[in-house]
């Protein structure tokens, strides 16, 4: 049986949408078991339903990597621990970015032969039930030629045994499509990722949504620029969209019109669906919630989780590096 650790404390929302989330995932699936880590007070509704571990500590947005491992009694903390110990396959929290990734990398350590982690982020492109995989997005602010192209090969693994993608194909986020275009970094990594059968070249921000790349990838700094850009943007269009069939008694009745049309585009720019950012590299499932996370974002996470352990992700990159 497959089980996955939840850190319940963290997110914006608190622990009750955690909770919620666990209890829908649970009905909807029988063989697997679930550790809820965090306030024991808060986690009533769970009991008999899985596995309740106290930790009354939250770990803060801002912890370093020595905060955060003194931390014995947060919930994060104790969380990954249950992965390090053997008790639990896979890892789900919607706490600190930061203390999250610090835990996860100093407690499991990286795959043999991965130089850094990265987190990767399936993302929604023009092509309904198409997305796109980008990495890093935030793990580093910096990444070597070495290990750009390290995660091409982690995003490909990631895009076929995840997404069900044959044959993925992977391209270099830059400021142009000609191979010299790029950071110093990003046009050294282009060279070493020739090598790379399904290697496409460079990519524009401007069409990584457009449904034509498998894989993206980027160092962190600029991927995590991108990830919060996308949602910036992407929250503005939902505002402009609203604001203007409200504006009248006319474009009201306009919207009866189109409003399969519109609930069309918010199935596709979904992001809750996809289930949060995963870490690739590290010797474990580790799937990270945004923040301001409700029941399906969790209930989406937990869902991930499960696939990346019975897909054996981990030992996929121990081969493929």
């Amino acid at each position: 049986m497959i089980r996955i650790a939840v850190d319940t404390l963290g997110g914006d929302n608190g622990s009750a949408p955690v909770v919620e989330g666990i209890i829908q995932f649970l009905k909807d699936n029988k063989d697997i078991s679930i550790i809820a880590v965090g306030k024991k007070e808060e986690l009533t509704k769970l009991e008999g339903l899985c596995e309740i571990v106290d930790a009354p500590d939250i770990v803060p947005m801002e912890a370093g990597p020595l905060e955060v491992m003194r931390m014995k009694n947060s919930s994060m903390y104790k969380t990954v621990m249950l992965a390090k110990e053997g008790k639990a396959d896979a890892v789900v929290s919607a706490g600190s970015t930061g203390g999250f990734l610090s835990s996860s990398t100093l407690l499991l350590k990286t795959i043999p032969g991965v130089n850094r982690a990265a987190f990767i982020a399936p993302f929604p492109t023009k092509i309904k039930g198409h997305y796109v995989v980008i990495l890093d997005i935030g793990a580093s602010n910096e990444n070597s030629p070495e290990e750009l192209k390290q995660f091409a090969v982690m995003g490909e693994l990631y895009s076929k045994y995840i997404l069900d993608v044959e044959n993925p194909k992977v391209y270099l986020l830059s400021n142009g499509t000609e191979p010299l275009k790029g950071s110093p970094e990003g046009k050294e990594a282009y060279k070493l990722l020739k090598e790379n059968p399904h290697f496409m070249g460079n990519i524009e921000a401007r069409n990584a949504l457009a449904g034509e790349a498998d894989v993206i990838v980027t160092d962190g700094f600029t991927g995590n620029v991108f990830l919060k850009s996308s949602e910036g943007m992407a929250k503005m269009m939902s505002g402009f969209f609203k604001d203007a069939f409200k504006k009248n008694l006319w474009t009201m009745l306009g919207y009866l019109h189109v409003r399969k049309g519109i609930k069309n585009i918010s199935e596709i720019m979904d992001y809750k669906s996809t289930g949060g950012a995963m870490l690739l590299g590290v010797n474990g499932v580790i799937v990270k919630v945004h923040g301001n996370t409700d029941a399906y974002s969790m209930y989406c996470a937990i869902r991930v989780a499960k696939k990346l352990v019975e897909k054996d992700i981990a030992t996929k990159i121990k081969e493929g590096i």
